[in-house]
């Protein structure tokens, strides 16, 4: 497989992966806005923190609780403007692009479903249900690109190319996992002590961000604590969206790839990389005592998935 090929592979599960979770957290946090007892800045910064938008963001309509306590301005920035990198009409186009450009080995019915949110998101239709229907329009973009994801698990040859798609929806879900915990995570406990029933639900919202509100209540019967669902986000191995899983699954797709026992071949330090994250997670998943603990994990975290993804570009995907 050559490596042009693979570079769009890995990138078309990352902008897929990468369009849904911005659609699912700008739907949680539009819902939080409305419902908690919470000033409108300390909803909507961490969006735009999570989304690594925070210096753009700031150069171009200021650094002060008005332009954060915006929550118009910010979801229309984070789905619209083709100038953000993360807003969700972007990340559909270059999904659609990457997709393109390896049509030769995705599957007709995840280009056929890629092409129609592509569509959607250029249309008028779309502009309106998001004027007049928005929690429809986010779940119609949830549901898209969830669709292409099955598609892609059902309909393709599970060999390369399927391994190295997988791979960037694992190493994007990852990265999404920890900077939304991380973030709100910090915006929660460093708020002073909140009432027990406003701290109940900042934590639900924090879960339903991750789509992990029911496998957390099916896991975690009664009330929910801070340590429980930090413990539950990181480390639960039945969970598709934790940390603990999607280094792991990572981990096993780059195997796939590339066997450990292949040593000539290109690509050991980026499967090093994921193994001794992945045994680090493992580790330290049942030993989080408090914040400053979680921060360092989570952090350690991005900064090790950031250095991955430029590992694969020299070793495998053939960045200079």
């Amino acid at each position: 497989m050559i490596s042009r090929v693979a570079d769009h592979c890995f990138w078309f599960g990352r902008y897929v992966e990468r369009a849904e979770s911005t659609a699912r957290l700008l739907a949680t946090t539009h819902n939080l806005a409305l419902d908690a007892e919470l000033e409108p800045a300390a909803c909507w910064r961490p969006v735009v923190v999570v989304a690594g938008e925070e210096a753009a963001f700031v150069t171009r309509w200021g650094d002060d609780d008005a332009t954060f306590a915006d929550g118009e301005r910010v979801e229309q920035t984070l789905t619209w403007d083709d100038e953000t990198g993360v807003s969700i009409r972007r990340s559909v186009a270059s999904a659609r692009w990457n997709a393109r450009s390896i049509r030769e080995v995705v599957s007709m019915e995840a280009w056929e479903s890629t092409n129609e949110i592509h569509l959607y998101m250029r249309g008028e239709t779309a502009r309106a249900d998001f004027a007049d229907r928005r929690q429809d329009f986010y779940r119609r973009v949830r549901s898209s690109t969830q669709l292409v994801l099955g598609q892609l698990r059902s309909t393709m040859l599970h060999d390369e190319p399927l391994d190295f798609i997988w791979l960037g929806v694992m190493v994007e879900r990852v990265s999404q996992t920890a900077r939304i915990l991380d973030v709100h995570h910090h915006a929660i406990t460093a708020g002073g002590r909140r009432h027990e029933v406003v701290a109940t639900s900042l934590w639900l919202s924090l879960l339903r961000s991750l789509s992990g509100y029911e496998p957390f209540m099916k896991r975690n019967q009664g009330r929910v604590a801070s340590d429980q669902v930090v413990r539950f986000l990181i480390g639960e191995d039945r969970f598709p969206r934790s940390v603990a899983y999607c280094v792991r699954s990572a981990y096993e797709r780059l195997c796939a790839i590339r066997p450990p026992a292949a040593a000539d071949l290109p690509g050991g330090q980026s499967l090093e990389r994921l193994r001794i994250l992945d045994e680090l997670v493992r580790a330290q998943r049942s030993e989080l005592h408090d914040g400053e603990d979680v921060h360092e994990l989570l952090t350690t975290v991005v900064d090790e998935i950031h250095a991955l993804c430029e590992s694969l570009g020299k070793e495998l995907l053939g960045h200079a």
